[in-house]
């Protein structure tokens, strides 16, 4: 029995022992927690453990405790066992070892590989990047999240979905893309290899212009505008890609009218509000960095409306009598020819007058008691209609052709008459009370008094003022001295000028 226990005492260290075991998984993945158990029959004898992977010490603990890979990688992969030392009695110890056993780390999900829609897009155009890799069907549930990255800055990260879409790709996108593919957890991340896109830029070409809204079309083909409202330029191109730089330009003065950059193929220019001032021939380009490309020209006319247009009445003397020939003037110097003038009276339609160039048009009227009241015009170029203001005329009867002068009162003095215009005596040859009962009844006055003769009303007649009726023949009932007959023979001079003596009315107020 001492000799069995001396032979225990002195065994070989390092022999293999049935009490001492190894616990190895038979397999795991990327970034699983391993955990590695040396145990023996009574873990309480146990005073050190010692781990080896391949033959090469990779930790020592005191007592009892098991090795754990927190983050399994494949270079864990390998042979794996452990020694201990056990107290055997009183001071005795031994060492126990155990037998190798193979750690197998599999793979979780392989590189990804980085694959876009389109390697060489056109800009404008929509490129997916997809972030390929899979997962074992044992670990189908795990789950993945999925960055994007692009000459080094990233794009997206920790997306849920292996695609990533930029919806409109430019030539500036051009680069290197990558992705990466990364557990929830991040315990294990795998990078793709890069993969160069190409963005094709598109010069632009056939560049045009248009005007909107365009009121019609003029005489040679043009748009029209119409002063005061809005104007907008149109420039477009048919083919071109990325930023275009757009502007716009007279053709007269070469002077830019407004430019815009912007990634589209069509673009507004508004001209808040326009004026005749603006009718002329435009153009548009537009340049990607390729070279400017030209529009034709474009000639816009301007069209101006009506508007209030001035209205105005001319009679030949300072009031407007009866028999007078007025003329009506209706007149908007800006509007567009060709202007179609309307006339009214108290909104009666006189007449319609065309002025096929523009300016004014006129209208004449032969007074009547009964066209006395309001006037106005009504202008129309077929861009809009404008009334005139109300213009007011109070027709008369016309002023008396005949007058007492240098008497004490318009009742009394010496007679004169007016022929064509001109002013002069009347001859006493004949002058009778019913030829002043007349003159009293056209001036207005009382009942005829006396027929002086003319020279009681100084100073005396200028020679150049004639003597216009030589005998008046009236019956005294006529209305006015021209109605009366008249002897046509002439062989007066001044110094039988007759006049007239009338009673005098009281004027009311």
């Amino acid at each position: 029995m001492l000799l069995y226990s001396l032979l225990l005492v002195f065994a070989p260290v390092g022999v293999q022992s049935d009490w001492l075991s190894i616990s190895v998984p038979q397999h795991a993945y990327e970034g699983d927690q391993v955990v590695i158990r040396c145990t023996g029959q009574n873990n309480g004898d146990i005073k050190r453990v010692k781990y080896f992977k391949n033959s090469h010490h990779i930790a020592t603990y005191s007592g009892s405790s098991s090795y754990t890979i927190d983050n399994a990688g494949l270079g864990d992969s390998g042979y794996y066992f452990c020694k201990a030392d056990r107290k055997l009695f009183l001071f005795i110890d031994t060492t126990e070892e155990t037998g190798s056993k193979w750690l197998n780390v599999q793979e979780l999900f392989p590189t990804p590989g980085l694959t876009a829609s389109l390697l060489q897009p056109i800009e404008g155009s929509s490129v997916t990047l997809s972030c390929n890799t899979r997962l074992p069907s044992d670990r189908a549930t795990t789950q993945l999240r999925y960055s994007f990255f692009k000459n080094g800055h990233t794009l997206q990260s920790g997306w849920t979905s292996p695609k990533f879409t930029i919806s409109a790709i430019s030539k500036e996108d051009s680069g290197n893309y990558w992705c990466e593919a990364m557990t929830a957890s991040r315990s294990v991340s795998k990078q793709s290899y890069r993969s160069y896109i190409d963005v094709e830029r598109i010069p632009v070409s056939q560049v045009s212009m248009e005007i909107q809204p365009s009121r019609g079309w003029g005489v040679e083909g043009e748009p029209l505008g119409l002063e005061g409202e809005p104007l907008v330029l149109v420039c477009s191109v048919a083919k071109g890609t990325g930023l275009i730089m757009f502007s716009w330009h007279r053709q007269d003065t070469k002077e830019s009218v407004g430019s815009k950059s912007q990634r589209s193929q069509r673009v507004e220019l508004e001209i808040p509000v326009i004026r005749e001032s603006h009718a002329g021939g435009y153009y548009c380009t537009a340049d990607n960095n390729y070279g400017l490309v030209q529009s034709a020209v474009v000639n816009i006319t301007v069209k101006v409306p009506v508007l209030q247009p001035l209205f105005s009445i001319s009679v030949p003397g300072v009031l407007p009598f009866i028999g007078d020939v007025a003329e009506l003037h209706c007149e908007d110097k800006r509007a567009s020819p060709p202007v179609l003038y309307r006339f009214y009276h108290e909104n009666i339609t006189l007449a319609n007058t065309s002025a096929p160039f523009g300016g004014k048009a006129s209208f004449k009227l032969s007074l009547t008691a009964g066209h006395s009241g309001n006037y106005s015009c009504e202008a129309d170029n077929g861009w809009g209609t404008k009334r005139s203001e109300v213009v007011t005329l109070n027709v008369t009867e016309p002023p008396p052709k005949v007058r007492l002068v240098n008497g004490p009162h318009h009742c009394e003095g010496r007679v004169e008459v007016e022929q064509d215009g001109h002013w002069g005596t009347v001859c006493d040859d004949g002058w009778d009370m019913k030829d002043v009962a007349v003159v009293c009844r056209e001036l207005g006055c009382g009942a005829a008094r006396h027929t002086p003769i003319a020279a009681l009303y100084p100073p005396v007649v200028d020679e150049a003022l004639p003597v216009l009726i030589q005998v008046a023949l009236c019956n005294g009932t006529e209305q006015t001295l021209a109605e009366c007959d008249q002897v046509e023979a002439f062989d007066c001079g001044h110094d039988e000028d007759a006049g007239a003596v009338c009673e005098v009315i009281p004027r009311t107020f």
